[in-house]
């Protein structure tokens, strides 16, 4: 049995995970394999490294399923999470950790910026949970949504990521609050600068200075995110709702 079966009563929980073949989300999808979880990692490109994260689901004693799927096509969300339910059985948990980034000037954020944005990280999340809602536990069921520090506090072009990443926020606070009396929780986690594919050029650029202005003076890495995840997920949250974690290593002081 590994540690995470031991500390969180997990096994055989299936569980989504969106954005599932890199970065924070690959890391989460691992971590519920390792808790003995049937996890299925959501992809819309990189099939190889889909396949990868499922091997090591299954290597850690969990069992893993790649689906390929473009969150943002409300049919091509619902078509994934059907094809999960009718492989298992039923749904556990939900997390929702796709998203793009892309940062510009505020005067050069035009509408496809916008809408390829917003499409991803905003109508995926809500595809996702309307097609999974169905199939979850009444009581029992785990949304987890994952916004961004920069919600709280954004930097010079961001301002159409945080909008979105905000969006999240409201989303999950509004969710619980219409989900609770059916016993699902709602949860949102937003990370500070986590070291992945998607930070490699800003941590090039500033990564000294961001390690300056943590206080844990490092950068966060996919693991320090996964394991809140997982608590989220487990019986010891059952009482929390409607909250968002910002997970930066001490840098917001809210």
């Amino acid at each position: 049995m590994s540690d995470a079966q031991t500390i969180y009563p997990l096994a055989g929980k299936v569980v989504i995970v969106t954005g599932g073949s890199r970065g924070i989300g690959a890391q989460v999808a691992r971590r519920f394999g390792a808790a003995g979880c049937k996890v299925a990692v959501f992809y819309r490109s990189g099939a190889d490294a889909a396949a990868k994260v499922v091997g090591d689901i299954n290597a850690a004693g969990g069992q893993g399923l790649a689906i390929a799927a473009d969150i943002a096509d409300p049919e091509s969300a619902k078509a994934a999470v059907d094809s999960v339910a009718a492989k298992f059985g039923r749904i556990d948990v939900v997390v929702n950790g796709a998203g793009i980034a892309e940062y510009r000037p505020f005067e050069k954020s035009d509408a496809a910026l916008f809408h390829s944005t917003f499409n991803t990280n905003v109508l995926g999340t809500i595809a996702v949970i309307q097609a999974a809602l169905p199939h979850l536990p009444s009581p029992g069921g785990r949304i987890i949504n994952f916004s961004s520090a920069l919600a709280t506090r954004p930097i010079p072009n961001s301002a159409i990521y945080s909008a979105s990443k905000g969006a999240i926020t409201t989303l999950s606070h509004a969710l619980a609050r219409e989900f609770g009396p059916r016993g699902i929780t709602v949860n949102t986690i937003a990370p500070g600068v986590i070291e992945t594919e998607m930070t490699t050029k800003i941590l090039a650029e500033r990564g000294d200075a961001i390690k300056a202005m943590t206080p844990l003076g490092r950068i966060g890495q996919p693991d320090d995110i996964a394991g809140v995840a997982l608590f989220l997920a487990s019986p010891d949250a059952d009482w929390m709702t409607g909250r968002t974690f910002i997970i930066d290593g001490g840098v917001s002081t809210i």
